[in-house]
């Protein structure tokens, strides 16, 4: 007996298309976004340079600015994590790698106020059974591991 053909086979065949055209406008609005963001951070600096004591509540600004959507941090760190395939990695090593992710250029302030909030989600984590510390790594910082 023969298999029944499906009534309409472009509609999947268009759903399929249109999914396609959709996932490829979404990677080139990330990209914008990511571009957008550095452009900000060029100003910022530029800004800083003309203002070499930037007032406190500039600083929560630009922190507040670049603040990730929801559950960002914690699949980023998950990811790198695995990538890592069992490798301990360290709370700086990822601070470095979301800055990059993220394209930022962070003064020695910054990259504290990022390294304490990755370093919470990996608490909070730690706190689910998802992740273990597994004392510190090279560099002084506690080194991290998926359990």
């Amino acid at each position: 007996m023969a298999t029944p053909k499906p009534e309409r086979p472009n509609t999947v065949s268009g759903l399929n298309h249109k999914r396609d055209k959709l996932v490829k406008y979404r990677t080139s609005l990330e990209a914008e976004i990511r571009k957008v963001t550095c452009d900000i951070d060029h100003l910022e600096a530029a800004i800083r340079v003309f203002n070499a004591d930037p007032a406190l509540a500039a600083f929560k600004a630009y922190v507040v600015q670049h603040r990730a959507k929801k559950g960002t941090t914690s699949r980023f760190i998950l990811n790198m994590l695995r990538e890592a395939q069992g490798r301990p990695v360290t709370t700086m090593e990822i601070t470095q790698a979301w800055i990059a992710e993220r394209s930022l250029t962070c003064d020695d302030q910054t990259r504290i106020v990022l390294r304490q909030r990755i370093g919470s989600a990996l608490i909070a984590m730690r706190a689910q059974g998802i992740l273990r510390d597994v004392g510190k790594g090279a560099d002084g910082f506690k080194a991290w591991v998926v359990a």
